[in-house]
């Protein structure tokens, strides 16, 4: 059996929820190092380390705290975040080595740090690294995806232009959109009017506001977002049954939004490397939703749902049918 190491970023929850949708089709014995407490109902074979975080403060011997930013944290420009003389970086790091030595990893997922795949490739290991949209032709990046084997874009081949990609063409593999919900029959034709906000575009009483603003126009709002109170982990149903969806630009929701063949206003969030701007600007070029580069105000909202619903859009473009079963086998084709 196949054994892969995987480290899961821990900024939101869109690197997990990758890993979760890639897991079920890779045929392998597979460690996760992240910051983020163990998930519950981890798959079988799958085996949970939670590394110490690196982004607080450290403490001297004489207990004064010492702030990382002020650590040369990207060591003159070469990195990203490696404060020196931070106990919990240098901890992450050998924790990742400890168990590489103790039984050695046939493949190693990192999604995403340049410090870890620098680190896991300095120990010999078949590197695999996961790309995201926006600009990433700083000195970092470019570090990064030298050192890889396999990088693998999780959108379709053409989509998302990428100048740091276009040096290492032959290392990339273009999955399209990942998302949990490949393969999944719609559960319900959408409702008229009705309107599903996906994840956390903006704040709770922006979001009330909204809804009511929403219905004097014939809308009927639904939130299905952690900072709403309203989660939902399984919003398939609600996906399935708005007419138009408004969704943050991050990756993880555009392959929802493309699974669902959804109509959708996407506002791009600030993200680094304009991630989401990116992401947002193909969308609209496409034809594939209504973009928005902040939450509308009241008086434009009701003609951007207006303009969603109008959509007719090509999401079979994205590439999520098979997204995830062809990372896991590139995954596996790094192996050594």
């Amino acid at each position: 059996m196949t054994r892969a190491g995987w480290y899961v970023h821990h900024h939101g929850h869109g690197h997990l929820t990758r890993f979760l949708a890639v897991r079920p089709h890779l045929d392998a014995d597979v460690t996760v190092f992240s910051s983020l407490e163990q998930p519950a109902d981890l798959p079988d074979g799958t085996e949970w380390v939670v590394l110490p975080r690196d982004d607080d403060p450290r403490f001297d011997a004489a207990g004064v705290p010492h702030d990382p930013l002020a650590d040369d944290p990207t060591a003159g420009g070469a990195l990203h975040w490696a404060p020196r003389g931070h106990p919990g970086h240098r901890r992450r790091l050998t924790t990742i080595a400890d168990e590489c030595e103790r039984d050695p990893f046939d493949v190693f997922v990192v999604d995403v740090s340049v410090e870890v795949t620098v680190w896991v490739r300095l120990l010999g290991v078949p590197t695999v690294v996961f790309t995201q949209p926006g600009e990433r032709t700083d000195a970092p990046h470019r570090l990064a995806y030298s050192v890889a084997d396999r990088i693998i874009a999780p959108w379709a081949r053409g989509m998302t232009p990428s100048a740091a990609l276009e040096v290492v063409g032959e290392k990339v593999s273009w999955v399209g959109g990942i998302t949990r919900f490949d393969g999944r029959a719609r559960s319900q034709h959408p409702l008229a009017g009705h309107v599903l906000v996906l994840g956390q575009v903006a704040g709770t009483d922006v979001l009330h506001r909204a809804a009511t603003d929403a219905a004097a126009h014939g809308w009927t709002m639904t939130v299905a977002g952690a900072s709403s109170g309203s989660w939902q982990a399984d919003p398939w149903d609600a996906l399935c049954a708005s007419e138009v969806v408004i969704s943050a630009a991050g990756q993880n929701s555009v392959a929802d939004l493309a699974a669902a063949e959804a109509r959708a206003l996407v506002i791009a969030s600030p993200r680094p490397f304009d991630e989401q701007g990116a992401t947002a600007r193909v969308l609209d070029d496409a034809g594939l939703a209504v973009v928005a580069d902040s939450w509308p105000s009241a008086d434009r909202l009701p003609a951007l749902l207006d303009r969603a619903r109008s959509l007719s859009p090509a999401w079979d473009r994205w590439g999520v049918g098979g997204a995830a079963s062809r990372a896991a086998a590139d995954i596996l084709g790094a192996a050594r």
